[in-house]
């Protein structure tokens, strides 16, 4: 699934938003500490700020992440000049006042409107996504950043919240990748699930990284699998094994059980609660094997490691599947 597939499912200025912090090439997390800002602002209503102002939340946001996990991959060499090398030599100063220092700050005034908001649009492969959030506007000191009533409405909708969850899970998945090493473990072996917790976990270091429900659902458009509506705030949240797990469990018990994991990422779902109860053991309906089709298809144009974990499971007896609709039609087949 492209990027282009998964908007036509909702041509919304969400699920252009949602493109940009989810399936958006991801070299250094950069864009998700500009995303974070542009909803803070968003909420206060404010169509116009100083690019100064839009910096400082930007630069705080990413020190205070940097203090966690690095920003960018392992095998990146940053010079002198560097942001994050200038983010690093000033974070105590920065934390312990809880606001940029004037080196910080003046750094990422520079550096922000060509290394970062020209970017935060872009998809891989494509040209932009279809809405935009903000535009800048003028020159030198008096430049400004205006936001879209798109971005405002986004902000500010009952789903923002949500929207900002996704994004913050999405960037502890991405800077877990860079801690444990971008193009070693993670990539190997992407990430497992600690069903306990319903935590992704970093199979390197074996530390929960996010929860599954918010980093997922947006990939669903922050719909139920089952019933396919809106999970709204405040609504009890479950999270559905697609394929009931309590299959394995039985044929296991039998020893005629040789299909793939159903505790896996590929088959957990966010959904309504009362969807999930009332669905109970049941095999999935051709309409919700579509839906988590076209869910892991979006998953895969991600950038790592979720896309990874998606193509170890994407494995028939003998071969790899051609796609998720094969993958799944196999696996009702067998049960």
């Amino acid at each position: 699934m492209s990027g282009r597939e998964f908007y036509t499912q909702d041509s919304s200025a969400r699920a252009s938003w949602r493109l940009a912090v989810l399936m958006g090439a991801n070299s250094r997390t950069y864009k998700f500490a500009l995303g974070q800002a542009l909803l803070e602002f968003g909420r206060t209503g404010r169509e116009e700020i100083s690019l100064a102002e839009l910096a400082a939340a930007y630069s705080l946001g990413l020190v205070q992440h940097l203090a966690q996990d690095p920003q960018a991959p392992q095998t990146v060499e940053l010079g002198e000049k560097d942001f994050l090398t200038v983010a690093e030599r000033e974070r105590a100063a920065t934390l312990e006042a809880g606001r940029p220092t004037e080196r910080l700050l003046a750094a990422a005034v520079r550096s922000i409107p060509t290394m970062v908001m020209q970017k935060f649009h872009n998809l891989r492969g494509e040209t932009a996504v279809p809405h935009t959030f903000y535009e800048l506007a003028g020159t030198g000191r008096q430049r400004v950043v205006r936001l879209t009533p798109d971005l405002l409405r986004l902000a500010q909708s009952e789903q923002g919240p949500g929207l900002a969850a996704e994004l913050g899970a999405r960037w502890s998945i991405v800077e877990s990748s860079f801690a444990a090493g971008v193009g070693r473990s993670l990539v190997e072996e992407g990430v497992t699930v600690d069903w306990d917790t319903l935590k992704i976990t970093d199979k390197r270091r074996r530390r929960s990284v996010t929860g599954i429900v918010d980093a997922t659902v947006g990939f669903q458009h922050g719909r139920c699998l089952i019933c396919s509506d809106v999970l709204a705030p405040g609504e009890a949240v479950a999270v559905d094994h697609v394929f009931p797990f309590s299959l394995m469990r039985r044929l296991d018990s039998v020893g005629s059980w040789h299909g793939p994991d159903l505790d896996a990422l590929w088959n957990l779902a966010p959904a309504h609660a009362t969807c999930n109860g009332a669905k109970s053991d049941r095999l999935p309906t051709p309409a919700e094997l579509a839906r988590l089709a076209a869910r892991n298809d979006a998953i895969m144009q991600s950038p790592h490691p979720l896309r990874r974990t998606l193509q170890l499971s994407l494995t028939l007896p003998g071969r790899k599947a051609s796609s998720w609709t094969e993958f799944l039609a196999a696996v009702q087949t067998a049960v």
